[in-house]
């Protein structure tokens, strides 16, 4: 890694306006643009993740767009991968290159680890299976207290998905909750030996509020409905991660009869200001952020002055 290069970075909450300022910062400075956007990487997933239309792509290379069909899983690790070789071919022919989203993790994925190296094999997970057919979650939990007899920290034994995933770690790991976690913290990312310039775009509640219904009702009426319709026949209601994504999931509700079509809107719109104030506090406490806009007073030019 070079730290005399730089990587910029456009975040902000849904509806802030980030893909405008991103084409237009892009567009005068003759970068590339690397969406970070966790449902952006899907194949026909377009008109409910605003993707960057055709034109918007041709007026600036984009990349981290339609990189596998919707019935794919696609996680952080598989992200950082793509970025990694991004940055590479980016920078190495001399351009600069915008990473723009307001996916949480995946734009963790750039400052600090969000992944870690343990690999659970299908023969640790039946024997951790095994474990808790025949104990069950009190069996599963005092085998876990075995393998860590410093304490389990804030696990929550209560919780049979959280007790089998520790136990499968620990199993294929050989360390204990503690020393995964010291080793965790200890990793680096594949970007610490770049610059990073990170610009927040922000907007009042109210108008972020206003332009989450506004969204909401321009997806409706460029067809979302349909969108959702033919991706259901592609296997979208197998990927438990697109399924999910706002838009599709109430509007996958709608066409599975849970409600009229006639409610989507309010339902989109009350979900996605419930996305935007959480994005807001991840922001707030997880992203290094360097410099604060206002949306509605800032140019493109001005984004990284």
């Amino acid at each position: 890694m070079d730290p005399t290069k730089t990587l910029y970075f456009l975040v902000g909450p849904t509806a802030v306006g980030k893909t405008r300022f991103a084409l237009e910062w892009a567009e005068a400075q003759g970068a590339e643009i690397l969406s970070c956007d966790a449902f952006c990487v899907y194949k026909g997933m377009d008109i409910g993740t605003a993707k960057p239309t055709a034109e918007e792509q041709g007026r600036v290379p984009h990349h981290g767009i339609d990189l596998v069909d919707v019935d794919t899983l696609y996680s952080v690790a598989d992200y950082t991968a793509e970025a990694r070789a991004v940055v590479a071919d980016v920078l190495s022919r001399g351009r600069d290159l915008l990473i723009a989203g307001g996916s949480g993790f995946y734009l963790k994925s750039f400052f600090a680890p969000v992944v870690d190296k343990i690999h659970v094999s299908p023969e640790i997970r039946e024997r951790a299976g095994w474990i808790f057919e025949t104990g069950g979650l009190e069996g599963a939990v005092d085998e876990l207290r075995a393998l860590n007899p410093a304490g389990l920290g804030d696990l929550d034994t209560k919780n049979p998905r959280r007790v089998a995933r520790a136990l499968e770690r620990c199993l294929a790991s050989g360390r204990s909750l503690a020393e995964q976690a010291e080793a965790f913290s200890r990793q680096g990312t594949p970007f610490d030996g770049f610059r990073r310039r990170v610009c927040l775009l922000e907007r009042d509640t109210a108008e972020l509020d206003r332009r989450a219904e506004a969204r909401a009702r321009a997806m409706l009426a460029e067809g979302l409905v349909e969108e959702v319709a033919r991706l259901r026949g592609e296997g979208i209601e197998g990927n438990p991660s697109a399924s999910k994504a706002i838009g599709y999931r109430e509007t996958l509700r709608c066409l599975n009869g849970e409600y009229a079509e006639d409610e989507l809107l309010a339902a989109i719109t009350r979900n996605t200001r419930r996305l935007v104030r959480k994005q807001r506090t991840w922001f707030r406490t997880q992203i290094p952020v360097d410099r604060r806009v206002d949306a509605a007073k800032v140019s493109a030019a001005e984004l990284f002055a």
